[in-house]
């Protein structure tokens, strides 16, 4: 499969169109953020399935261009810049890419004001035929016209959408083509009748402008220490900018393993798939974790909802216990606990 960066391919598409009838073209629209990605893989495999001989693009941006390749769902993926109205010449570029590329029909999975923009890109502006359009761009010719569009969840509204473009056949994210070699981490053992240690993934961070999104680290620290009092190894995950809370977490609880930084999202699906169970914020390693099946506690503030964008598991909400309070700071140490179901 091939990615692009600003539209240009590394290496070409090697997969061949096929001849049975419907769309040999297609492009779907997915920017992100992480969680909405996840959020967004039932869908990716419901279109993928609809159009099994297409050549299918997702246009993404650049922090999942990997995982989008690993799915198997895209024949190629395109790095989208998104480019401001005060940069005409890379709109122009991208513009022209998209036309170029002749798609018949486009999956606007981010309805996004510049997502829905695109739409306007695409047509008799260049001189050709504007695709048909899943989306809420006016003048499309899939709308999602539902109008409690807003308040439905992210995967509910998606299927919404998808039904309205003929594809009725949405399952749950299936995350079973991510495979990495975790065995770095020392954290599993497969060594027939080994003993590997039992551990809980602990993502402690979230968005540094939206601090009031975190339960305090303070109770993330608590949580590891009864957490390795019990025999069980707490692993704290996250990315650069959650280096400082996680090295926090484990300097209050030396038994912790500060993996921050240090895992692909790949690799976190990996991990989840032999954990004992996670808890954590509302944020993006939640969704992943929660996707690859492991039981999941995730905290909310009111600063976000669980109805509308929630993790879900791979049999739906099951597999996830989420705890909401207005400030996180009201949510005791004790009531995390007991929620955390541990296979």
């Amino acid at each position: 499969m091939a990615a692009v960066a600003d539209g240009v391919p590394h290496r070409a598409v090697v997969r061949a169109l096929g001849t049975a009838p419907g769309m040999s073209n297609i492009l779907v629209i997915k920017h992100g953020a992480l969680g909405d990605f996840v959020l967004a893989m039932g869908p990716f495999a419901a279109i993928r399935r609809h159009h099994p001989e297409a050549a299918i693009t997702l246009l993404t941006t650049a922090p999942f261009g990997d995982l989008a390749e690993a799915s198997g769902y895209f024949d190629a993926v395109w790095i989208d810049t998104r480019p401001k109205l005060t940069q005409p010449l890379e709109l122009f570029k991208l513009a022209r890419r998209l036309n170029d590329a002749g798609f018949e029909r486009v999956y606007d999975l981010q309805t996004s004001t510049r997502s829905s923009g695109y739409f306007h890109l695409m047509g008799p502006l260049f001189g050709g035929a504007r695709p048909e359009w899943s989306g809420i761009a006016r003048g499309c010719s899939h709308p999602h016209v539902n109008s409690d569009r807003p308040l439905m969840h992210t995967i509910e509204r998606q299927k919404d959408q998808l039904a309205a473009a003929g594809i009725t056949d949405v399952p749950g994210a299936d995350l079973g083509w991510a495979v990495a070699d975790i065995s770095r981490f020392g954290l599993t053992d497969d060594t027939p009748g080994g003993d590997a240690p039992r551990f809980v993934l602990i993502a402690p961070g979230g968005a540094r402008h939206r601090p009031e999104k975190r339960w305090p680290m303070e109770r993330f620290a608590e949580l590891a220490a009864k957490l390795a009092h019990k025999g069980v190894t707490p692993v704290v995950l996250g990315a650069g900018a959650e280096r400082e809370v996680a090295e926090a977490v484990c300097d209050l609880c030396p038994d912790a393993r500060n993996l921050c930084t240090l895992t692909s999202f790949i690799d976190i699906i990996a991990l989840a798939r032999d954990a004992a169970g996670a808890v954590g914020n509302d944020t993006g390693p939640m969704h992943l974790i929660a996707a690859a099946g492991c039981p999941s506690v995730v905290l909310f503030s009111d600063q976000s909802d669980p109805a509308l964008c929630a993790p879900r598991g791979p049999g739906g909400a099951a597999s996830v216990t989420v705890l909401r309070r207005r400030s996180l700071e009201d949510l005791a140490l004790g009531e995390v606990d007991a929620a955390l179901s541990m296979r």
